[in-house]
């Protein structure tokens, strides 16, 4: 028997520590996706988390590349595959069972191979929460609506440092493409 759920994968973008550490009072955040990641588990719907990582030395990143130039300036050796700050959060850590995806761009997609995941799950219809609204969560969202996938983006579950940008990106431009609810909301339609 199929079920219900069958084509539907929480994606949960960018939550490791070098990142929700610059999220002041994120606990009560962790401990909604907490709820929401194990919902999703109950109803069999698989979890990729996807975090944004790099070889030692920043092979991938161009110095034309603006953002993640600057971040490597700042950040040192901090965003290289295995230091602390590309590690995901003890209250929201992986099972076994989840999928763990690098990526080193902004998008999920982008120099990842989420796609590929995607294609083997059979996925047809992605949730979507991550840090930042205007950075992870944006670029993933248009990515996933140019390639068909119907897109559901949790709005409390999606955080950034600009209020008003966030609120701009859930409430006007992401119904555009998108079924934008809370999570709350979500876990009482499985």
């Amino acid at each position: 028997m199929a079920s219900a759920h069958q084509g539907k994968v929480l994606l949960v973008l960018d939550l490791q520590q070098g990142i929700i550490s610059r999220i002041p009072a994120s606990s009560g955040f962790l401990a909604q996706t907490a709820k929401t990641i194990n919902a999703a588990r109950e109803k069999s719907i698989p979890v990729i988390y996807v975090t944004v990582n790099f070889r030692p030395g920043y092979p991938e990143v161009s110095s034309s590349n603006k953002m993640f130039s600057a971040t490597v300036a700042a950040a040192g050796d901090a965003f290289v595959e295995g230091k602390p700050a590309v590690q995901i959060p003890a209250e929201i850590a992986p099972t076994e069972k989840d999928i763990l995806v690098s990526k080193r761009r902004v998008s999920a997609f982008s120099g990842s191979d989420l796609d590929v995941v995607l294609r083997g799950l059979g996925a047809d219809s992605l949730i979507i929460t991550g840090i930042a609204t205007s950075g992870a969560v944006l670029s993933t969202v248009r990515h996933a609506a140019d390639q068909d996938f119907s897109i559901t983006v949790l709005d409390d579950l999606c955080l950034d440092l600009d209020e008003e940008v966030h609120r701009v990106l859930v409430e006007k431009v992401f119904p555009k493409q998108a079924d934008v609810v809370s999570s709350d909301a979500w876990i009482q339609s499985l």
